[in-house]
């Protein structure tokens, strides 16, 4: 029996290593020359999106000098702008003091308004968790807030959607769980990465930040201070004055690790599949979730949030019981349910294949149709929750 048994971890060994060096080999392929990813360019249609002008009047700006960038440009003379310089653009037109109703388009926070911290949670897997969260990261870098995402998920998929293989480059060191264990825990500014994506940052993951789940329980029998539910709050405070929005994805079940995200967050967004299944898994979740919210408080930790929302993910507008079970969670939760929905699209999927998203990869490597309703999807959602953000910060622009 024993020898059975070695016998199947030798084989499970050999179908990870073997697995390993195949999406080692995936991701070379993938980002050459330098096995790094790197953000595609945007050309002057798109930035002027992105900044919230119009075409003409970004190259207005142009002509008159108002911005001094050293855009590429192809042979038939058209501007392509990195991410950075959409960002510098958008300063740039911000700051024309003969353009004073464009100060809006910065949307960083101001003195007085607080980080917002949004945990994207669910009890269940596959119900577009990951996808969500890094989307909405990218979608803030864009639109020029400071972002901080941060992977709770020893799973580790946001972490390798940013081009790591936390398998290799985070097996023992260099994930949150640094900056959040109990022994000798370092500074989370040394967990905090640079990525790819201009102003948006990655504290990483991978699979040894499930230690934390185990070692809480030894902690809380010797009361080691802080306590599970302080830690990541005490970490985000370090680096706070460096962001605007912090973006964490939570592991697909309700532990301690989840807590101290939810502990430590201004807001929430549930994601939800609408199907029975995924809802009546969101019932289980949310029951647990309320007893031990109700049982951290007794302690003086609740949260103190701006909002929970529930988010309809991989929807199929055309799906029928899809449709019926979308309208059933609007009259449960009326207004806690957002209104745009991230619908189920090729697009995501085939993006996922080489770890990018809606806005890494070409609107040309799709049909028109297909990419354009799915990049309207996430937009939409993107947009519902910064008017939720401005609306905490007390501002009338939205």
């Amino acid at each position: 029996m024993n020898d059975q048994a070695i016998r199947i971890d030798q084989k499970i060994q050999a179908m990870a290593t073997r697995l390993s060096r195949s999406l080692d080999s995936n991701m070379r392929k993938s980002f050459l020359p330098d096995n790094t990813k790197e953000l595609r360019r945007f050309n002057a249609a798109e930035a002027a999106e992105l900044i919230g002008v119009s075409l003409d009047h970004l190259r207005k700006q142009f002509f008159n000098d108002k911005i001094d960038l050293e855009v590429e440009t192809d042979s038939r003379g058209r501007r392509w702008y990195t991410a950075q310089q959409v960002d510098l653009a958008r300063h740039a037109i911000a700051q024309d003091s003969r353009a004073k109703k464009f100060q809006y388009l910065v949307p960083a926070r101001r003195s007085g308004e607080r980080i917002q911290i949004l945990s994207v949670a669910n009890f269940k897997g596959g119900a577009g968790k990951t996808t969500t969260a890094i989307h909405l990261a990218q979608k803030f870098a864009l639109d020029g807030y400071r972002v901080l995402a941060i992977d709770m998920d020893p799973q580790a998929s946001l972490t390798t959607m940013f081009g790591f293989r936390p398998e290799i480059e985070f097996s023992e060191t260099g994930t949150v769980y640094d900056a959040i264990r109990y022994d000798d825990p370092v500074s989370f500014r040394e967990v905090v990465r640079k990525t790819y994506f201009h102003n948006l940052d990655l504290a990483p993951a991978g699979l040894i930040l499930s230690e934390f789940e185990t070692e809480t329980a030894h902690a809380l029998h010797n009361n080691i201070q802080p306590p599970f539910y302080q830690r990541l709050a005490l970490c985000i405070a370090e680096v706070e004055a460096d962001y605007d929005i912090v973006v964490i994805d939570c592991p697909p079940q309700l532990g301690f690790i989840t807590l101290s995200a939810l502990v430590a967050s201004t807001g929430m967004i549930v994601t939800v599949v609408p199907s029975m299944l995924d809802v009546a898994s969101m019932a289980q979740f949310l029951q647990l979730a309320s007893s031990l919210m109700a049982t951290i408080a007794e302690v003086g930790a609740t949260p103190n949030w701006d909002f929970m929302k529930f988010l309809i993910t991989r929807f199929e507008p055309n799906d029928g019981p899809q449709t019926q079970m979308a309208a059933f969670l609007r009259t449960m939760f009326g207004d806690d349910v957002l209104t745009r929905t991230f619908l189920k699209s090729s697009a995501v999927s085939d993006a996922g294949l080489t770890q990018q998203t809606l806005y890494e990869v070409s609107r040309t490597d799709f049909t028109r149709q297909t990419y354009d309703r799915a990049i309207e999807s996430i937009n939409g959602v993107g947009e519902e929750i910064e008017q939720l953000i401005q609306a905490a910060w007390g501002r009338k622009e939205t």
